[in-house]
């Protein structure tokens, strides 16, 4: 006779477990414990089998009953319903062991120990906000472009043009590890070029303008705020540097007696090591802060936690302290546009000298890429008449007053 609802629901636990039997191999096996387990029994080239159908009430009798046809109907058809789930279980192993999610986060972490920790903390918090939440689950082997494109446009939707740009640029490296590690074929990405909206290039503001030079560095002498920061904004235009180079260094790297900062390969944006020459005023600059400073590992410490450099929100907050506006006129990035117009124009360095300090990849005449030592006695040269030049208009002097002569000529 059929089970019905009550039947299954009034079934009490004996001292073994018993059987309370529907129809059509379908029955309840009710255990000591409580547990109510649905089961079906059949029979498949003549050997007896079993089959699990989930447990009361989380599966209903009328959901065992669905499910009881399904695997009927495989049987009638010579196929092995147990066999069956196991190689979907399987698949569903694979599949979750193959997610967008698990082999982004591998990606993340082997290719994580090549950046800089600025670039690392970026890019996995790109990953888990905008890309896992919406691909994570799915394999990596069967996003499509479309899927990754609504996945994209929902960062577009916030107003955030350059995040999603830089979201592509991160999905289609991941798809790539995937395809190198065998556990996909193609990159979706690859198929999204131009269909995101355009970002217009922006430049970081600066003054490139010799004359108004002057007047921004009165400014930063007149910084009424910690030590810490006023060496900080003394050393920005002078050495011009990237602001998280500047704010990250340390004090193991700087040579005061020798007048060389040396820049570790994996906090350079080029991967490899760097040298800032540094003029007496730099120096000066530095040996000012070491009393303060000198006993911990960074030069500019954090407020809060002295293990830690400064907040990367520091310069350009003490620029606008100062009277500057950080949208239109100078930023911390801004000094290396300004030291690079102008050693140029006004001091008329070779610009080949300049890239390099600037740290940029300049090839030669044969191909070859940054050599941290290249140019070195010139660059040398050219920072202390940069700082020079500084000290001139700080005070005033007319900009004329500095001979143009040809560095590294």
């Amino acid at each position: 006779m059929p089970l019905n609802d009550i039947a299954v629901r009034q079934a009490k636990p004996r001292d073994k477990a018993w059987k309370l039997a529907d129809e059509k191999g379908l029955y309840l096996l009710v255990q000591p414990t409580g547990g109510k387990l649905w089961r079906l029994n059949y029979r498949l080239d003549g050997k007896r089998k079993t089959l699990a159908l989930g447990q009361y009430p989380e599966v209903s009798l009328a959901s065992a009953r669905r499910r009881r046809d399904e695997a009927r109907e495989q049987i009638a058809e010579g196929t092995d319903p147990s066999a069956s789930r196991k190689v979907e279980k399987q698949a569903r192993t694979v599949a979750a062991a193959n997610s967008f999610a698990v082999v982004a986060r591998e990606w993340h972490q082997l290719r994580g120990k090549t950046w800089t920790e600025t670039t690392r903390i970026k890019n996995l918090a790109m990953l888990e906000n905008d890309l896992i939440p919406w691909l994570g689950k799915r394999p990596v082997s069967e996003i499509g472009a479309l899927e990754l494109l609504e996945t994209l446009r929902r960062i577009e939707a916030r107003g955030a043009l350059d995040s999603a740009h830089r979201a592509k640029q991160i999905a289609g490296m991941v798809f790539r590890y995937a395809i190198a590690t065998g556990r996909a074929d193609r990159d979706p990405a690859a198929d999204l070029r131009g269909a995101l909206t355009p970002v217009s290039k922006k430049h970081f503001p600066a003054i490139t303008e010799a004359g108004e030079v002057g007047p921004l560095l009165r400014a930063i002498d007149a910084y009424k705020g910690s030590l810490i920061v006023r060496c900080a904004l003394k050393l920005a235009p002078m050495l011009f540097v990237r602001p998280g180079e500047l704010r990250r260094a340390e004090w193991g790297e700087i040579d005061l007696e020798a007048g060389e900062w040396r820049i570790p390969a994996e906090k350079m944006k080029a991967r490899r090591e760097f040298i800032v020459p540094l003029a007496t005023q730099a120096v000066a600059v530095l040996r000012e802060l070491h009393p303060l400073t000198g006993h911990g590992r960074f030069v500019f410490q954090g407020v809060r936690d002295h293990g830690k450099p400064m907040s990367e929100n520091t310069l350009n907050a003490a620029l606008r302290r100062q009277g500057y506006d950080t949208r239109t006129e100078i930023t911390g990035h801004g000094f290396r546009a300004m030291a690079r117009t102008i050693l140029h124009e006004e001091l008329g360095v070779d610009p080949a000298v300049i890239e390099h300090q600037l740290a940029h990849k300049v090839p030669d005449v044969l191909g070859g890429a940054y050599n941290r030592t290249k140019f070195l006695p010139q660059r040398r040269v050219m920072m202390q008449r940069w700082a020079d030049w500084l000290d001139q208009v700080r005070k005033g002097a007319e900009v004329v007053e500095f001979a143009r002569r040809e560095v590294g000529a």
